[in-house]
């Protein structure tokens, strides 16, 4: 299930609006029994449960998309981080460069 922020992303760029700022355009509450919309500041009209209910699947696929891109960029943080141990490069050496 999606995120209640990433199916309001979706619902705002189907509306035209390119990005939610989500601590100034919509803020989200949860009170212990499911988030909610608290307030909306966009210039489209506040969706109903049912209209942000439908962008489930395109959240899902948001959020899948992006976890697999940070699996890729950890990988690749990975790989490059190996290489240059294998260059001679010390374990003190390589974080100072890269950070880990």
């Amino acid at each position: 299930m999606a995120q209640l922020s990433t199916k309001i992303k979706e619902y705002a760029k189907a509306n035209g609006v390119a990005d939610v700022n989500f601590l100034e355009d919509v803020l989200l509450q949860d009170d212990g029994s499911g988030a909610y919309i608290k307030e909306w500041n966009l210039d489209i009209a506040k969706p109903t449960d049912e209209q942000v209910t439908s962008y489930e699947d395109a959240a899902n696929t948001t959020e899948a998309n992006f976890q697999n891109e940070e699996a890729d960029r950890q990988a690749k943080r990975a790989s490059g981080k190996q290489k240059l141990l294998d260059l001679g490069l010390t374990e003190e050496e390589v974080k100072a460069l890269i950070g880990v």
